[in-house]
């Protein structure tokens, strides 16, 4: 008893002395990184004890299932697929890990609207940081107290007098696409329609956003139009690779030094344009302070909201770009700074030509594969117009183009340009008997909810009739959303339909369409955008 007791003050002693050499705020320090990294484990096991509970496959220490989905390039989507078709059936949704991130799959409409529906969680995942460097924090990247106010500033550019204006760039562009088109007619082994749709839109997007012609139908080999494409491709490929996520080591390879450069072509040309359009508006304010009185200050935020495009600019119609708007909210960078400008710039840019390209390139190909719905749409089409084939519909007659549009929500349905919808969630959520912590990735696997056979019967056929207003009537909301839903949706989709509209109308009112490739031959890329790994191959011919 005696020997314990000189033995415990020994090591008392020993404690004691070791203890002074450490100052007390140390001691501080390291009690409270103590205490954080206790707080932390008991999180981390609570988390595990509830993510676990979600049916999924069995995953391992430290790297999850990340050998799951640890594959080519074009087997990554049908893996995701094929998880939530084994587990969570009837549930709706299943989990995996990737490495120690853990992800919950959703594809049932009941278990998205707690998510999507909720102000809550409107934060991106961890996925979309790759997108940063190109499109810093504008509306798709950014977090919360960001977003909020720039979302307010953003929604009057999508005003449908603003619209108005914007039809007839979509009309003149798809009339290039048209005229190119024709270089493939008696081509009976077909082409890949997607390259001639992605260039029509994205001088649609180029001439919308910045008011500036691009030409990249004439010119596919600028620069700019080469950068688009190639950091794009870029980016989906980190995100893949998870070796290649860390800055450190992708720093390191050639796919840096081509980012690098890709950037520096991409926000040198946006900057280049704002410049450009400030003096332009400086220049215009002065001439009209010159000749009305001294009461056309206000003139081109007047323009932008009324949609008075009869003004005319170096010789052409003046158009009302989305930048317009940007610079007349920014009021002198008090509100928007220069590089928040180009932010919003390069977003639109990005989302208003990959997605609509993919949507019209799918619809095109469905309607290959069914005469009679494209017969059924031209009918429409021509009674509308009066059968007058030589003029552009105006935008009422697009907005009348009613079985058109049910065609198009069929394709997203089908095939949505966006196939998977990522958010952190920053609270648990409950959704049935499971709850799902807070720190989840929340997958929304839109390619499955859009083919839930208990809202749409015989899921994967392509039956415009599903958007009938009859057959609408007490559909979930949730189970149809190819532009997101609830407080973070796209602000731009009516923008993209009636775009889609103008491209697929004038392509029908002037070639039959017929398709080679068959859907279920196809290998789905379910990148940022859902792509076909190797095109989209149709014929054409011309409709007499």
């Amino acid at each position: 008893m005696i020997e314990a007791t000189v033995k415990s003050s020994f090591v008392l002693s020993k404690v004691a002395k070791m203890l002074s050499y450490f100052s007390p705020i140390t001691i501080i320090l390291a009690t409270m990184i103590a205490g954080a990294i206790y707080v932390y484990n008991k999180r981390r096991a609570r988390l595990v004890k509830l993510i676990e509970k979600i049916p999924g496959p069995a995953s391992m220490p430290l790297i999850g299932n990340s050998l799951h989905i640890n594959v080519d390039h074009d087997e990554i989507f049908n893996r995701i697929i094929s998880i939530r078709k084994l587990y969570g059936r009837q549930q709706g949704f299943s989990r995996a890990w990737n490495g120690p991130i853990p992800y919950v799959m959703i594809s049932k409409a009941s278990a998205v609207e707690p998510i999507l529906g909720s102000p809550r969680h409107i934060e991106k995942s961890h996925d979309y940081e790759f997108l940063k460097p190109w499109l810093g924090t504008g509306l798709l990247t950014s977090q919360g107290k960001k977003w909020h106010p720039r979302r307010k500033i953003l929604t009057p550019a999508f005003h449908f007098k603003i619209l108005d204006d914007f039809v007839d760039i979509f009309q003149e562009q798809s009339a290039v696409l048209v005229q190119r088109l024709q270089r493939e007619l008696g081509n009976e082994e077909g082409f890949n329609c997607f390259p001639y749709v992605t260039l029509c839109a994205l001088d649609i997007v180029c001439e919308t956003a910045m008011g500036r012609l691009i030409h990249a139908q004439k010119n596919s080999d600028s620069d700019y139009v080469k950068a688009v494409y190639q950091i794009g491709s870029i980016v989906q490929n980190r995100q893949q690779k998870i070796w290649l996520q860390p800055d450190f080591i992708f720093k390191r390879t050639e796919d840096y030094r081509n980012h690098q450069r890709c950037l520096s072509i991409l926000h040198e040309f946006s900057n280049r344009v704002i410049r450009e359009r400030k003096e332009e508006i400086r220049k215009q304010k002065q001439s009209n302070n010159n000749t009305i009185n001294g009461n056309a200050n206000n003139a081109v935020e007047a323009n932008i909201l009324d949609g008075n495009n009869n003004a005319e600019e170096f010789g052409r119609k003046k158009r009302l770009a989305f930048l317009d708007l940007l610079i007349e909210a920014s009021q002198d960078g008090t509100v928007l700074s220069n590089e928040d400008i180009r932010e919003e710039v390069d977003t639109f840019m990005f989302e208003g030509h990959d997605t609509t390209s993919a949507a019209i390139s799918w619809i095109l190909l469905l309607l290959g594969a069914e005469p009679a719905i494209q017969d059924r749409i031209v009918e429409e089409i021509d009674h509308i117009m009066g059968g007058d084939r030589d003029r552009f519909p105006t935008m009422k007659e697009l907005n009348d183009m009613k079985y058109l549009e049910c065609c198009i929500k069929e394709g997203l349905r089908l095939y949505p340009s966006v196939p998977l919808i990522a958010r952190k969630l920053v609270e648990d959520v409950q959704i049935e008997d499971y709850t799902i912590p807070a720190g989840t990735t929340a997958m929304i696997v839109v390619y499955q909810l859009h083919r839930d056979p208990a809202v749409f019967p015989n899921p994967d056929k392509f039956n415009p009739d599903n958007f009938l207003p009859e057959n609408c009537r007490g559909r979930h909301p949730y189970a149809y959303i190819p532009f997101s839903a609830g407080p973070r949706n796209c602000i731009g989709q009516k923008f993209a339909v009636l775009e889609e509209k103008s491209v697929i109308s004038a392509v029908l009112r002037k070639y039959r369409i017929e398709a080679v490739d068959r859907r279920e031959n196809l290998t789905l890329l379910g990148e940022l955008i859902l792509r076909p790994k190797d095109g989209l191959r149709i014929k054409i011919s011309r409709r007499e």
